[in-house]
């Protein structure tokens, strides 16, 4: 109960600042702006709708979301989400609205998702209920998505829960309903992407490991093609359906529809749904926006700060983004596919977000919050309390959080930045509330010299920096 309710009102003390500045607003707007175009537009306009005001750019599922919220919020005030006339609207109980959306989701998905993981995983390793409490607490608690999903506005931890729910299936042998969980996260937002091979390899290597198993291959194909139908079923349907009524569609042809092999004319039953498909896929994927986006911290911002990448064509990048990212999530693929223990899947999961973030294209500063997930589940596993696994998991999501700096420090976020990380440092005992763990001590394993001394010199630099 004390943890619900310290987690809950961490929550609730975060999201009362503002959600960004104009003329855009911020994620705030973009998500209530979605929730506006799906209750107002017919289905086949939804990813065509005036882009350069935060044009829908998620997967139907986000979609699907927005819709439902849209409708619920518009029984209370439909002024909230009034078309085009609402824009930038921040009153007082839309607020609270929106943020109680973010909270309730998160209850709905990604805390009983959390929950159920900790105990199988903990009962799995054989780890006391004290030490899995201490873990959920602070895997609840994680800096970084409590100030982006409240603080900044997203509903991030939706997609996580599912690719939690997804984790805790394969670790039950429950491979089928992992499918279904991770198509859903894939399908709330592509960045469950980043998790994508080692999931594939897992899968690809339980049927192959130690023998051939054509039924669970192919029972594994069919729920995965049948859980991406399903999740575009309504989008398509909904393109035929007012295609039917005689809505017209767009006039612009994203890319794919144009490579499409087949030609083909508006009064082609076929035209609507292909081209709302190709251009929900041109949404999705924006190649054109560039490398990344804003201040994020990976490779190619930090190349592009000593060596303008602008200089190279977009086809260059993109395919020096994909070979690296490759080369970075080779090995953990690898391994998780020849070696398909669930034991090694938090490690494999964490390896190739960290890859992803770090070398893909398209990068946003939140992107950290994948590879930041499976890091801090591991504080459940056996030896996840320990002095190595609390500082470097520690550490990771510390720095991770000062990575988004730049963005909270933009939106006023400065404040609960401070207080979130400084809570979460105390509740595992890092630098600056304890130095406890960098202390040698008789009878407990000393941390490296090395990990000392780069802990210690980016915990420096962090707070420097942050308080300048």
């Amino acid at each position: 109960m004390a943890n619900s309710s310290y987690n809950s009102h961490g929550r609730r003390v975060v999201s009362v600042g503002r959600h960004g500045m104009p003329p855009m607003y911020g994620d705030f707007e973009a998500q209530r702006h979605w929730m506006e175009l799906t209750i107002h537009l017919p289905i086949s306009s939804w990813y065509f709708y005036d882009l350069n005001w935060w044009g829908l750019d998620y997967p139907p599922l986000t979609a699907y979301h927005s819709w439902l919220l849209g409708k619920v919020g518009s029984l209370i005030d439909p002024s909230w989400f009034t078309l085009d006339v609402s824009r930038g609207i921040e009153s007082p109980l839309l607020k609270v609205y929106m943020r109680a959306t973010v909270v309730v989701s998160e209850y709905l998905v990604y805390i009983p998702a959390v929950v159920i993981f900790l105990r199988r995983y903990a009962r799995e390793q054989r780890i006391n209920i004290w030490a899995a409490s201490v873990a959920l607490v602070a895997i609840l608690m994680q800096p970084a998505t409590i100030l982006i999903d409240h603080g900044h506005f997203q509903y991030n931890t939706v997609m996580l829960g599912l690719v939690v729910a997804a984790s805790e299936s394969i670790i039950a042998k429950r491979r089928l309903w992992a499918c279904v969980f991770f198509v859903g996260a894939l399908g709330f937002k592509q960045m469950a992407l980043y998790f994508a091979p080692v999931i594939f390899s897992y899968m690809l290597g339980s049927c192959f490991t130690p023998k051939l198993r054509l039924g669970r291959l192919l029972g594994i194909s069919l729920i995965t093609i049948t859980a991406f139908a399903l999740v575009f079923a309504p989008l398509i349907a909904g393109a035929v359906y007012d295609n039917y009524r005689g809505i017209p569609m767009p006039n612009s042809q994203p890319p794919l529809f144009q490579s499409l092999p087949i030609s083909l004319n508006d009064s082609s039953w076929l035209y609507a749904p292909l081209l709302l498909l190709c251009q929900s896929i041109h949404r999705i994927f924006p190649f054109a926006r560039g490398l990344f986006e804003d201040k994020v911290a990976n490779m190619w911002c930090a190349i592009h700060t000593l060596y303008k990448l602008s200089r190279f064509s977009s086809s260059t990048l993109q395919k020096a983004s994909l070979a690296a990212t490759v080369l970075s999530i080779l090995v953990p693929c690898i391994t998780i596919g020849r070696y398909p223990r669930p034991e090694l899947l938090l490690f494999a999961l964490a390896n190739s977000a960290w890859g992803f973030f770090l070398c893909s294209f398209q990068v946003h500063e939140k992107s950290v919050l994948l590879p930041l997930l499976p890091m801090t589940l591991l504080l459940c596993g056996d030896g996840g309390l320990s002095k190595e696994s609390r500082a470097w998991v520690g550490f990771g999501n510390i720095l991770g959080a000062w990575t988004l700096f730049p963005l909270l420090k933009r939106e006023e976020l400065r404040v609960p930045y401070f207080v979130v990380t400084l809570l979460w440092a105390y509740l595992l005992g890092l630098p600056p509330t304890s130095f406890d763990l960098y202390r040698n001590r008789e009878g407990s394993r000393d941390l490296h010299i090395f990990t000392k001394l780069l802990h210690f010199g980016c915990y420096f630099i962090d707070d420097c920096l942050a308080c300048l």
